[in-house]
């Protein structure tokens, strides 16, 4: 629509709690819509694309980096155990005082024919201050409940990674679905217009005959309901532009709504991506499947590691150091300190855990199972919210052509009407009859382009396609 034709109507705005109501007469002008438009229109800084749109949105929006914090928390408790495999050195220092010496009773009888054989004497060994120091070193050998927790923790990084990107992945869709909504609400208000100047004609030529005493109050009135309504219409899609823009912004991850003054590729929805919807399905690629492949994988390795709990585990260890006995406070006492080192292999075997290994087992078998179960649920469910989408798809289409053809031939059907009751040929009823008529269709005519874009989105999300907007 021209500015020419635009500047043809006269408007008056009125704000009232928080809403614009438009009233038209011939002393005010369309170009508060005009006003209303230009941060949409006249004064936008750049074009932001649907890739764009998606890829600020991965890297600004909150819960997605909380995400890649909980990624980094899971590899560094993963790099923690591997640490356990490590040589652990420890320095080692006692000093201790023994006011009472421990007693030992020792059997004289055999050392000294001159006791009896079976005669004992109570000796206390030790000093009354004793000293210890020294470096031990150990290293695992074999461990296989160890290196079954490092498999857990690496599989358990691996799920954390599947719900970052079932997150990425919902964002995505989040995003492209309000880009592909102010794509259509621009469409809309472009409509809206073309309707506003499309019901002041009619309006005006109404109010002409009814100031010449040709027409009733009553049809004048119901030309001026339709051409508020179409008014009304068009305000209420200028707001809904700017809640969508505002929405956008806030799912990119800007805080900023200064930044709603930004254009979109409109060209998006223009083409027609729904011409070979593939039968390539991409189940493998949905997050939420792989995420629950990985849960029944981590409960197999999960009995397996069950299983090895009660191997035994083989370390080396190995200490040097040495020990002083002296019965007075003094350290560094000369000949007081003795040497001592000793290396050898520490073999643990464990016999009692306090549980039931069986029933253990069995939980995670069943486990196990039901996240395959969960997981042929999901494919069934997918596949069949690919097929809806592609019979909708079809049928919106039918409908959409339909609906283009019957909007066009209601248009000139108007205009033929506007020009026979400016001859007197019609009625003015038959006139406002087919308006609103026309609104009706107009509103059937954008549900159905939404829900085709819908229906298109709902088919690349099941099939795990939606997947090109993240690359």
């Amino acid at each position: 629509m021209s500015l020419k034709n635009l500047l043809r109507y006269k408007i008056k705005a009125r704000i009232s709690c928080g809403s614009i109501r438009f009233n038209f007469n011939r002393s005010t002008s369309i170009f508060i819509i005009l006003i209303l438009l230009m941060p949409i229109t006249l004064s936008a800084q750049k074009t932001i694309t649907l890739s764009q749109a998606i890829t600020n949105g991965l890297a600004n929006k909150k819960n997605i980096t909380a995400g890649k914090m909980d990624e980094t928390i899971n590899k560094l408790q993963t790099q923690a155990l591997y640490r356990k495999y490590w040589p652990q050195v420890s320095a080692e220092y006692n000093y201790l005082y023994n006011p009472i010496l421990q007693t030992s009773i020792l059997p004289i009888g055999i050392f000294n024919p001159a006791y009896p054989a079976d005669a004992t004497k109570s000796v206390q060994f030790g000093t009354k201050w004793t000293q210890s120091a020294g470096i031990t070193a150990t290293q695992p050998l074999i461990d296989l409940s160890s290196q079954r927790n490092i498999n857990e923790a690496k599989l358990k990084e691996q799920i954390t990674t599947q719900s970052q990107e079932f997150s990425q992945y919902e964002l995505a869709y989040s995003i492209a679905q309000t880009y592909i909504d102010i794509c259509l609400q621009t469409s809309k208000i472009k409509a809206a217009i073309t309707d506003t100047n499309r019901t002041y004609i009619s309006y005006n030529l109404l109010k002409n005959k009814f100031e010449e005493n040709q027409l009733l109050k009553s049809d004048l009135n119901k030309s001026k309901i339709n051409h508020n309504n179409s008014v009304q219409q068009l305000a209420n899609e200028i707001h809904q532009l700017v809640e969508d823009k505002v929405y956008l912004l806030f799912l990119m991850g800007e805080n900023d709504t200064e930044k709603s003054n930004f254009e979109i590729d409109t060209s998006f929805v223009m083409n027609d991506p729904f011409i070979n919807l593939e039968n390539q399905l991409a189940f493998n690629e949905l997050p939420d499947i792989q995420q629950l492949a990985l849960q029944s994988k981590l409960k197999a390795l999960q009995t397996r590691s069950e299983k090895v709990k009660h191997l035994p585990t083989v370390s080396f260890k190995g200490f040097i150091g040495g020990n002083q006995f002296s019965n007075t406070f003094d350290p560094v006492a000369p000949n007081t300190w003795f040497g001592l080192s000793y290396v050898g292999l520490n073999a643990k075997l464990p016999l009692l855990f306090g549980e039931n290994q069986q029933n253990k087992l069995q939980e995670l078998q069943l486990q196990s199972q039901q996240y395959s179960l969960e997981i042929e649920d999901k494919t069934a469910e997918y596949t069949k919210d690919i097929l809806i989408a592609k019979l909708k798809i079809g049928n919106i289409k039918t409908q959409l052509r339909t609906q283009e053809e019957n909007l066009a031939l209601h248009q000139e059907s108007i205009r033929i009407f506007q020009a026979r009751v400016l001859e007197g040929q019609e009625a003015a009823s038959t006139l406002n009859s087919e308006e609103a008529d026309f609104q009706t269709m107009k509103a059937d005519y954008e549900t159905n382009k939404k829900q085709l874009w819908t229906y298109w989105l709902n088919y690349l999300k099941s099939s795990g396609l939606l997947s090109i907007f993240l690359h």
